[in-house]
């Protein structure tokens, strides 16, 4: 049985993570934890999930499921979750049983686009501007105040574009929130977001120990098509002080969390300075390239932290540039190993479907100077 949250000895090979959520982040962290000695359950409502695949066990039941939970609690001597749209009261009820990291509090934060802009904003962290809706007069007044274009989207539950509207100048809000309708969830909030005049996105991943100890990745520069992450270059085409800033302010949040695990912060390149966008509590599409660029990937770098184990280097030996397999691009596989400097990865996904992440493939050349 593990020991107590307070206790920050290192677990040793042969123990056993829990991971919350079955997809290809979860696969990847249960192959780095594999390297490391460790054994991998699985918690999931999805049969034959990417990361059931690569685990010695497997729960597939539903989130909410109180006997599940805490029969897996018992089982494992630390728990994870490798995505966000989980209940946090059922990560809670997990915590009380057997170390949660990052803490639930962190989930609970970083999975409402409310709360996790009022934390940007009370540490001091800009972000575009931004109102709370919860019916259709005060997103008329949040239009009003905001101008157009804009963005409404779910405070809860939106990813890779999914849960937004956009607000043009001929747009009728009463249509808008009747679009985002189905999607606004339990708590039917929304939150207006103010058009930014933006030159590109990057992203950092800090990872944070169980002693404080931390180590960041350099930024990248993410491209998106459709609202889906499609390259990610890194190291980022940045001056040296905006890297130093998007680092500070990426493990700035992670301390005032106190994110035990990894922190991705995702940023907007603006001509005045960089403003948060969103941040995820686990490993990150974006983080990808540090599998073949790297010292210590983001996956081993995650599975060390979640264990109390001295954090890797972060160091990067190759310039690379990550590109998703989105639907059929994933029958390009064999051209890309055909590629010597091509480093492919296949997430175990037996139905390629429009917009549904297959795999990526990691190109590395020499490192270039700082």
């Amino acid at each position: 049985m593990s020991a107590p949250e307070s206790d920050t000895r290192p677990l040793p090979p042969g123990s056993t993570i829990g991971i919350i959520g079955g997809g290809q982040l979860g696969r990847m962290a249960a192959l780095a934890a594999g390297r490391l000695g460790y054994l991998v359950h699985v918690f999931t409502p999805e049969v034959d999930s990417p990361t059931a695949q690569v685990s010695a066990a497997a729960t597939v039941a539903d989130y909410s499921d109180q006997t599940a939970i805490e029969a897996f609690a018992r089982s494992v001597d630390v728990v994870t979750f490798e995505f966000e749209n989980i209940p946090a009261e059922s990560v809670r009820r997990m915590a009380s049983l057997v170390p949660v990291r990052p803490c639930w509090s962190v989930l609970e934060v970083a999975q409402d686009r409310i709360s996790e802009k009022k934390f940007f904003n009370s540490i001091g962290i800009e972000t575009a501007p931004w109102r709370e809706v919860a019916n259709l007069e005060q997103l008329e007044q949040a239009i009003a105040e905001l101008g157009r274009p804009s963005v409404l989207k779910t405070a809860r539950l939106g990813y890779d574009g999914k849960g937004q509207v956009k607000i043009m100048p001929d747009t009728d809000p009463a249509q808008a929130w009747a679009e985002l309708g189905t999607g606004l969830g339990e708590i039917g909030m929304g939150v207006l977001e103010g058009f930014i005049d933006f030159e590109g996105e990057i992203s950092v991943i800090v990872a944070r120990g169980v002693d404080g100890a931390w180590a960041a990745f350099d930024p990248v520069w993410n491209v998106h098509t459709n609202h889906i992450l499609d390259t990610t270059t890194a190291p980022a085409p940045i001056s040296r002080e905006m890297a130093d800033q998007a680092m500070d302010i990426a493990h700035r949040a992670a301390e005032s969390l106190g994110v035990v695990g990894l922190l991705a912060v995702e940023m907007f390149v603006t001509s005045t300075g960089l403003l948060a966008n969103e941040m995820a509590p686990r490993p990150h599409n974006s983080g990808h390239w540090t599998m073949d660029a790297c010292v210590t990937d983001q996956f081993e770098q995650f599975v060390r932290a979640v264990c109390g184990l001295p954090l890797g280097s972060p160091e990067r030996h190759s310039d690379a540039v990550m590109k998703n397999l989105i639907g059929n691009d994933v029958d390009q596989w064999l051209d890309i190993l055909r590629d010597p400097r091509a480093k492919l990865h296949l997430y175990g996904k037996a139905e390629a479907r429009n917009g549904r992440k297959m795999g990526h493939v990691n190109r590395i050349g020499p490192r270039s100077t700082p």
